[in-house]
């Protein structure tokens, strides 16, 4: 899988044994070891989520394997090595035309300033219960200047911008997705459910559980 830059994933597990095996690559190498590939870019034009699947073929898991080995010697690989093999990845990655939703990205990511634009960064997190703090390190920004350009481009505070998107996405969530009230509070970045259902009849003038009751009934 490959999350993007300006994405946060939030994901549960209960009871359950699993192994993550995680590479940060910067945008800025990525795309200089795109601007080495003797063919073109692929370009498919295709909309992009934060969070990308990427084709598993055979050359995908040979380079996975190749890594594993190398950590499990017992010492740090090279820094010239690791370099290497992650301009393998890449070039492996951005070589398949099956990765069309990834490639999509790639090349928006040549185009685009390498910072993450700010409204990317709000609209694919805005749901996640995440400080204003992590919303200025995601956007590449100190929490001042993200402060200060939100108001810009918004036109409103990033705190009360958040509490009506959440909000309107948990009325959605209620209303057209079968969610119950726990259900919409989280999924819609609110950590207490308590504080959801008052700010919710503050904000709509009804209470979420008579939202449910009225689509039950």
């Amino acid at each position: 899988m490959f999350v993007r830059k300006g994405a946060c994933i939030v994901e549960q597990f209960y009871d359950a044994t699993f192994c993550m095996v995680l590479f940060f690559l910067p945008d800025e190498f990525i795309c200089d070891v795109l601007k080495s590939k003797a063919t073109p870019l692929y370009k498919p034009g295709k909309k992009y989520e934060p969070l990308i699947a990427i084709d598993n073929n055979s050359t995908v898991q040979a380079f996975f394997q190749s890594m594993i080995s190398h950590f499990d010697s017992g010492r740090e690989p090279d820094p010239s090595l690791l370099e290497l093999k992650f301009r393998e990845l890449v070039l492996t990655i951005s070589d398949n035309p099956r990765n069309s939703e990834l490639l999509s990205y790639f090349s928006l990511l040549l185009q685009e300033p390498q910072a993450a634009s700010l409204e990317k960064v709000m609209e694919d997190n805005y749901c996640f219960n995440l400080k204003l703090e992590q919303f200025a390190q995601l956007s590449n920004r100190s929490l001042s200047a993200f402060k200060r350009d939100f108001e810009k481009q918004y036109h409103v505070t990033p705190g009360k911008w958040l509490l009506e998107k959440r909000l309107n996405h948990a009325m959605n969530l209620l209303s057209n997705a079968g969610r119950n009230v726990g259900e919409a509070s989280y999924e819609s970045g609110f950590e207490n459910p308590s504080h959801f259902s008052r700010v919710f009849r503050q904000y709509f003038g009804i209470a979420p559980a008579s939202v449910k009751q009225q689509i039950t009934t």
